[in-house]
């Protein structure tokens, strides 16, 4: 294959223009004053370059984007918003294909290379949102990667048939399976993480629980999840998402915790949306812990927000964590980049020769610029192909 040559680029992270040159969908070379060879030349004119963004938390199955406008009918409580969906969904024709799709198209467009979905698995809706999104990801492929979640998005134990179809989303190809609350939806966090944790064990998926619980009773469930990682060696093999309680916590004991999910190898991912708790990002990055981020809801029945747009995520991660300096905005970047695929197992990611050549070229001065104004993507690559140009999704990878 000819390559792609990126020439005068400024590479996040590298520290100096330099050229990329691509080859079977890899970072061949990285230097400034590349000899192209045979491979194509695309002219960056001095644009930022970044890896790849990942998407390390949204709900493919439930979106509605795309679609004629629905007004929120939902009320404030979590609970409500579960109710609500439950009772629209059938009529709405939920998880629909053509959302999903135009979905993940947008991401595409808009630099996100990787995707983590958390699909609904439960009593009543079976398997259906995992082989939708399934579908979807398949059509899909060679312009974005998309990993699935089987997510008891009303508990497990409250639930009776629930854990045996989180055990079927496994053997159709779910790279992690999820928890939602032991405490506050199961009444038993014990047996709850018996189940997490006993499927991740013996199928070797990863797993990501959902933890809304606040205060105490959430800082209980963060040391329960540390000492099940840690006694199972599940190091960098599971994610909390949320985490409200983190936030809440006082200073010693977010600093307690801190140190305990860095030591267990544990994720903390966060949306940073409404007024929810948002996690302490740089004292758990301090610690060593690792930070991804995500949209959560997108366009549906629990939100009529979001973009799918990772650079705006990540400004409203900085914003939410009052980040102005520019070493601080760049952290909530690093969230949407290597943080999340760090959560997601990524081998080789980022901007180093051999690295995958998933790249995303915008006009910036800075990292920290490129968040706060959220330039058009001038230019996306998945694996060495252009997959976008200008915000918009090519018809085809070449």
């Amino acid at each position: 294959m000819p390559g792609l040559l990126l020439c005068d680029g400024r590479p996040w992270t590298v520290g100096g223009p330099a050229d990329l040159l691509i080859r079977d969908g890899v970072i061949a070379k990285l230097g400034p004053g590349l000899d192209p060879g045979d491979a194509e030349v695309i002219d960056l004119g001095g644009r930022l370059v970044l890896p790849g963004l990942v998407e390390a938390h949204c709900h493919l199955d439930k979106t509605l984007y795309g679609l004629p406008w629905r007004p929120h009918s939902a009320g404030p409580a979590l609970a409500d918003r579960i109710a609500d969906e439950r009772r629209h969904r059938a009529e709405l024709g939920l998880p629909d294909p053509a959302a999903v799709t135009a979905l993940l198209e947008i991401m595409a467009a808009a630099g996100t290379t990787h995707v983590r979905t958390h699909t609904d698995v439960y009593a009543g809706i079976g398997l259906t949102g995992v082989e939708v999104v399934r579908d979807v990801a398949a059509r899909l492929a060679g312009r974005i990667t998309v990993e699935q979640v089987a997510f008891p998005q009303s508990g497990i134990l409250a639930n009776p048939g629930t854990a045996a179809l989180l055990e079927e989303a496994i053997g159709l190809g779910v790279s992690a399976v999820g928890g939602i609350d032991p405490a506050g939806m199961d009444r038993d966090p014990v047996r709850h993480l018996d189940v997490v944790f006993g499927l991740a064990e013996r199928h070797g998926v990863r797993i990501d629980l959902h933890l809304h619980d606040p205060g105490s009773l959430g800082v209980f469930e963060l040391e329960l999840i540390i000492e099940r990682t840690r006694a199972a060696g599940l190091a960098g093999r599971v994610t909390v998402s949320h985490a409200y309680a983190l936030a809440q916590a006082d200073a010693a004991t977010q600093d307690r915790l801190a140190a305990g999910l860095a030591d267990a190898g544990i994720t903390i991912t966060t949306a940073a949306i409404f007024d929810f708790p948002v996690p302490p990002v740089k004292k758990l990055r301090a610690a060593g812990a690792n930070v991804a981020c995500g949209h959560d809801d997108i366009r549906d029945l629990w939100s009529p927000y979001g973009s799918g747009d990772l650079l705006e995520r990540a400004m409203h991660l900085a914003y939410r964590s009052t980040f102005r300096r520019d070493e601080d905005i760049e952290v909530a970047l690093e969230a949407v980049t290597f943080g999340g695929a760090r959560a997601l197992g990524l081998d080789g990611y980022g901007l180093t020769e051999g690295a995958p050549a998933d790249l995303v070229v915008v006009d910036a001065e800075t990292a920290a610029h490129a968040v706060v104004t959220r330039p058009p993507r001038d230019l996306v690559l998945k694996a060495g192909h252009v997959v976008a140009r200008s915000g918009s999704l090519r018809t085809r990878s070449v």
